[in-house]
C-alpha cells in the first residue's frame, strides 16, 4: 500500500451521461474490501454549471486523491496532466487521472481492460479482420488493444475521417503487423469482418441507438460495445442474434477499474470477491 496513502480516499467521475455509472459502485466496494473509506463523486459539468477546466481544477484543489475521466473528456483531458507512459501518449487519451504533489499524472486503463475482455471470451483466438467504429477516446484505446491481442488488420471508422485517418496513421507508427484501413461507411467496412466494436456513445444511457443494424453483422465471428450503461445493449442484443459471441462493455469497466483502483491506491484486491461485491447492482 501507498504510505502516503490516507485511510479515506477521495475519488471521482468527470463525464456526461453518468448517472447510472457503476464506477461508484466499483470503487467504494473495493475501498471496503481494502477497509478504506472511499468516497466517490459523479462529477457531471452541465449539471454543475461548470466546464470541463473548471470541474477538473476543483477537483485537483479540493482534496481528491484521483479522478477517472469519460465520454466525451478522454481526449480533451490530456491537455491538462503529465503522461510518463509512451504508449499512452501514442493512444492520445487518459481514462484516469492522479492528483500527485508534483502534478497531475494521466494514465489509460482502457486499452489493458480491453485486452482482458477479449481474452476472457475468446481466449488466445487472433481477432482477425475488425471494424472499429468510432475513433474518439475509448476508440483510440481500442484499437491499441486490438494491436495488443494481435488483431491482422483494423478498420477505423468514423464520420469523422480527420479523426479516423489520425487514429490509424498512430496505429501504422507502431510497426506492428497488423495492417490498418480507414473507412466512413461502418456498413460496407462490415461486410467480411470477423469482429465488430462499438466505441461510439450510441447505446448509452440517454443516447440510445445502435450504429450498425443486425443484418449488417451477419457472418462476423464476434462482437464488442464498450458502452456498459445499459449491460445489454441494443448493438450487442443485434449482434447475439446474428449469431456472434459477444463481450460486453461490462468486462471492459470491470478490468479498467481494478487497474484504475491500483492506480490510485496501490492496494492488491481480490478480484473475484471484488466482482462478487459490485455483481448484484448490473443490471
Amino acid at each position: 500500500m501507498n504510505a502516503t496513502l490516507e485511510r479515506t480516499v477521495k475519488l471521482g467521475l468527470i463525464g456526461d451521461n453518468i448517472t447510472r455509472s457503476k464506477s461508484p459502485r466499483l470503487h467504494r466496494a473495493a475501498g471496503k474490501l481494502a477497509g478504506l473509506n472511499v468516497t466517490y463523486d459523479r462529477l457531471i459539468p452541465k449539471d454543475m454549471a461548470l466546464t470541463f477546466d473548471e470541474v477538473f481544477e476543483q477537483a485537483r484543489s479540493g482534496g481528491f486523491r484521483g479522478i477517472n475521466v469519460t465520454y466525451p473528456y478522454k481526449e480533451l483531458v490530456t491537455t491538462k496532466v503529465t503522461v510518463a507512459d509512451p504508449l499512452v501518449r501514442a493512444i492520445g487519451a487518459v481514462n484516469t487521472v492522479v492528483f500527485d504533489p508534483e502534478g497531475p499524472m494521466g494514465f489509460n486503463t482502457d486499452y489493458t481492460g480491453f485486452m482482458n475482455a477479449y481474452r476472457a471470451v475468446r481466449g488466445d483466438a487472433n481477432p482477425g479482420h475488425v471494424c472499429l467504429i468510432g475513433t474518439g477516446g475509448v476508440g483510440k484505446a481500442v484499437a491499441f488493444g486490438l494491436i495488443g491481442v494481435g488483431a491482422e488488420t483494423i478498420c477505423c471508422i468514423d464520420l469523422d475521417a480527420d479523426k479516423a485517418s489520425a487514429l490509424a496513421e498512430a496505429l501504422r507508427a507502431l510497426g506492428s503487423n497488423t495492417k490498418v484501413e480507414t473507412s466512413s461507411d461502418a456498413v460496407a467496412a462490415a461486410q467480411g469482418a470477423d469482429g465488430i466494436i462499438n466505441c461510439t456513445p450510441l447505446g448509452m444511457v440517454g443516447i440510445g441507438g445502435t450504429p450498425l443494424a443486425c443484418e449488417a453483422m451477419l457472418g462476423a465471428s464476434w462482437a464488442f460495445d464498450a458502452v456498459y450503461t445499459p449491460v445489454e445493449t441494443e448493438f450487442l442484443q443485434d449482434a447475439e442474434r446474428a449469431g456472434l459471441a459477444i463481450i460486453s462493455g461490462y468486462e471492459l469497466f470491470f478490468g479498467q477499474g481494478l487497474d484504475a483502483w491500483s492506480i490510485f491506491t496501490g492496494v492488491d484486491l481480490d478480484h473475484g470477491a471484488l466482482r462478487a461485491a459490485i455483481q448484484e447492482e448490473v443490471q
